[in-house]
């Protein structure tokens, strides 16, 4: 069986290094693209099963990212797990037309945000 496939969409190379590193220990593949277009890219070539998204990102945020991929049919039911320093309680009405999976709040705890992942990967 194929391994499942992580992508984190966050500028923050220290958070993708810890992130990979405990994501990968659980048993998934994780991928990383460090902006919303580098994020298209790779979808190109590689469907993640699920997508942890940073809201403020380099040349577009998260939201946009988020609209452009649901476009696409292809990519359009990949679950994505929003993460953000914004408060949920501002930014939560922002996605409900996105069809978002979660929404954590940064800092968050590690061990939560794996078990969503297992949620959306079963």
């Amino acid at each position: 069986m194929d391994k499942k496939i992580v992508l984190l969409v966050d500028d923050d190379a220290n958070l993708a290094k810890m992130l990979k590193f405990r994501i990968e220990t659980e048993g998934y593949e994780f991928m990383s693209a460090g902006d919303g277009k580098e994020m298209l890219e790779i979808l190109k070539i590689k469907k993640p099963d699920v997508i942890l998204l940073d809201i403020m990102l380099p040349n577009s945020d998260g939201y946009s990212v988020l609209r452009e991929m649901r476009k696409n049919e292809e990519y359009a039911r990949i679950p994505a797990i929003i993460l953000s320093a914004k408060e949920k309680k501002n930014m939560e009405d922002l996605f409900i037309l996105e069809k978002i999976a979660f929404f954590i709040e940064k800092p968050f705890d590690i061990k939560e945000l794996v078990e969503k992942i297992k949620i959306l990967t079963r």
